[in-house]
């Protein structure tokens, strides 16, 4: 079984496309006849894991990708570590601004994500979808929510999982908007194949795909 989740809007949108392509991806990959659950998460420190917790626990999934909205990204951001920090520039949608705390007190300062994000650039390019492997989750709730699904997966042998960020949708933005965008049914394909990639995939790819900076 999969499970795939995304966020409800944040920082004042109405959309966030991360639970569009979440909900989107889940539809495609049942259509082909796997077992998928779309899962929506809030935006707030603390519930989302919550939340995410009870998925865990309701589902009991093989495989679960997360995913979150990067506003200025141009590409699927393939996430490869989760660090143990929330450090919020803006509220969360409860109201919540933590400064420096950890997202699991005691727990280790960060996980590698287990899916074979390299494997999954290589499709993603193949399929001429814009996509990098990421190595910043960033501090807010989706690195929040990497983190927690990461600490909980030690404990489940064999789950995989890991954090997509997809950008701005094209329909989000305001006419004549300079901001990078991807439009949805593209961002829901791009979790498909990570999906499709993870499960055809026990060992990952070796190629360049690091920072400069």
């Amino acid at each position: 079984m999969i499970l795939l989740t995304g966020f409800e809007p944040f920082g004042g949108d109405t959309a966030n496309p991360s639970w569009a392509a979440a909900r989107s991806a889940a539809r495609l990959l049942q259509s082909e006849g796997l077992d998928v659950q779309a899962v929506e998460l809030p935006c707030v420190f603390g519930e989302s894991a919550k939340v995410l917790a009870e998925a865990l626990e309701r589902f009991t999934p093989e495989l679960v990708l997360c995913a979150g909205q990067a506003g200025g990204r141009a590409r699927i951001s393939l996430e490869r570590v989760a660090i143990n920090c929330d450090d919020a520039r803006i509220p969360d949608n409860a109201g919540n601004q933590p400064v420096d705390e950890p997202v699991v007190p005691g727990g280790p300062a960060a996980y590698f994500t287990s899916l074979p994000v390299k494997a999954a650039l290589a499709a993603l390019s193949a399929e001429q979808i814009p996509a990098e492997v990421s190595q910043s989750a960033g501090t807010y709730v989706c690195n929040h929510v990497f983190y927690t699904v990461m600490h909980a997966l030690r404990l489940r042998p064999g789950t995989r999982g890991g954090f997509v960020h997809v950008p701005y949708e094209d329909t989000q933005l305001p006419a004549g908007s300079s901001a990078p965008s991807l439009p949805a049914a593209q961002m829901a394909a791009a979790l498909a194949v990570v999906v499709r990639t993870a499960l055809a995939t026990t060992a990952d790819l070796k190629l360049p795909a690091g920072a400069t900076h």
